[in-house]
């Protein structure tokens, strides 16, 4: 069987216009602009750094569709890094599309960075999910899952002792 070559991301001249693009557009907070670019561009580099900026950007608009990529996109490392960039942002409204990914996607790394990023939320609500993740047959999304379940408990007893206090 022939060994397969690692793929690896190449950033076109092309590629290099639009990144000049993209600074305008961020200094503008065009978060449309971002959106048009994950939607018809075929560049992986493209579509990364789309969805870095759209983190950059920060704000609630975003998740929806970050989330959508992260579900869709044919590209598992930019799904990573939807995922990645939805738990940086924070935002509880991005807890199903995490637990949808983490639970179903078919590559192991986006399935550990939305444990990862469900641990970053802090959001009690992904508990059982992160559970049913420790069944995963990939051992780094299992450590991740514990990892996030960790956290999940740390902030629930900060919780519990901040009340005492009060």
């Amino acid at each position: 069987m022939p060994k397969q070559k690692n793929q690896l991301v190449t950033i076109s001249p092309n590629d290099l216009d639009i990144f000049q693009e993209c600074d305008k557009a961020f200094d503008k907070k065009n978060v449309e602009y971002f959106i048009n670019l994950l939607q018809q561009d075929e560049s992986i580099s493209v579509r990364t750094r789309a969805v870095c900026i759209l983190a950059d950007i920060g704000n609630e608009a975003v998740i929806p569709v970050l989330s959508e990529i992260l579900k869709n996109d044919k590209t598992s490392l930019v799904r990573h890094e939807a995922a990645f960039t939805l738990g940086q942002l924070g935002y509880v409204e991005s807890v199903p599309a995490l637990i949808d990914a983490m639970l179903s996607d078919s590559n192991n790394v986006v399935r550990h960075e939305s444990a990862v990023a469900l641990g970053s939320i802090g959001d009690q609500s992904a508990r059982n999910a992160l559970i049913d993740a420790t069944n995963d047959n990939d051992t780094l999304v299992v450590h991740s899952a514990f990892s996030s379940l960790l956290n999940l408990d740390h902030l629930q007893l900060n919780l519990k002792i901040k009340s005492q206090r009060n």
